[in-house]
């Protein structure tokens, strides 16, 4: 079994993906209050919020691994041709 996640690793995902609780609220269609209510302490914080941001993180690691990094020249790296 998972810990659940505490209101300041909330916010310390939110801060490494870049997003505010507002970005969060309006992708997961949540209430506007609900992050805010999380990252405070008010209410728990439910078991797929930390699974949701964690594959965001990794859709982060990947794009920054495979889309930009640059060729000489500035070209977009991809597949040999």
């Amino acid at each position: 079994m998972t810990h659940p996640m505490t209101p300041e690793q909330f916010t310390a995902a939110l801060a490494a993906i870049g997003w505010k609780q507002a970005d969060f609220y309006r992708r997961a269609g949540l209430a506007k209050q609900t992050p805010s209510r999380w990252a405070t302490g008010q209410a728990p914080i439910p078991g797929w919020v930390p699974m949701y941001l964690g594959a965001m993180l990794d859709i982060q690691r990947l794009h920054a691994t495979y889309v930009l990094p640059l060729r000489p020249g500035g070209a977009v790296a991809g597949p040999e041709t």
